[in-house]
């Protein structure tokens, strides 16, 4: 189990969060593509950031990505996750972003991002708590809220979500959640 986060500032970023969005490579992936000789595309998952979707999901949170790259492994991983919002091939995060934010009636502060790369930056500054995985590009890291001691693919999205969850105060409620 994680610590709470000791300064106050942090905790009161993360207590209003209701929604927490990601880019896909270097964050739910380490960033590699690997194309097979047919011309197929794969990418690596971590199941522990699949898990903290998962559970998230079942605290009433709700989750998506937004990602600059279209691909049908991404697709596959999302429905897989259930995602609510899944969104590719969009270089312009934030104008996705407002049209999700409308959507839900959330506001900046409601919404977590989980971004690496300077693509991410507009949508980071934008958000009421950002992180990034710990081999971000360094002007993300100096930018975001909370960096995760894990790289992007090997566990950054779950150290975040149990992070918030942490804040929450919702850890026991999240441990009622799993099965017996």
């Amino acid at each position: 189990m994680l610590e709470p986060p000791i300064d106050p500032e942090l905790t009161a970023k993360i207590t209003p969060i209701r929604m927490i969005l990601m880019d896909v490579d270097g964050v739910l992936t380490d960033g590699k593509i690997i194309w097979d000789d047919r011309g197929i595309q794969s990418k690596a998952f971590d199941v522990k950031d699949g898990f903290g979707i998962h559970w998230i999901r079942k605290l009433g949170f709700k989750t998506g990505i937004i990602t600059g790259k279209t691909s049908d492994v991404v697709r596959h991983r999302a429905q897989e996750l259930k995602l609510d919002e899944v969104h590719q091939g969009e270089i312009e995060k934030l104008t996705v972003y407002e049209q999700i934010k409308e959507k839900y009636d959330f506001s900046d502060a409601q919404i977590s991002y989980i971004g690496d790369d300077l693509l991410d930056l507009p949508l980071l500054l934008t958000v009421g708590f950002s992180a990034a995985p710990a081999d971000a590009h360094p002007e993300v890291r100096n930018k975001v809220d909370f960096v995760s001691q894990y790289p992007g693919g090997k566990g950054a999205v779950r150290e975040v979500i149990e992070l918030i969850i942490q804040a929450q105060g919702k850890w026991d409620t999240f441990l009622t959640l799993m099965p017996k």
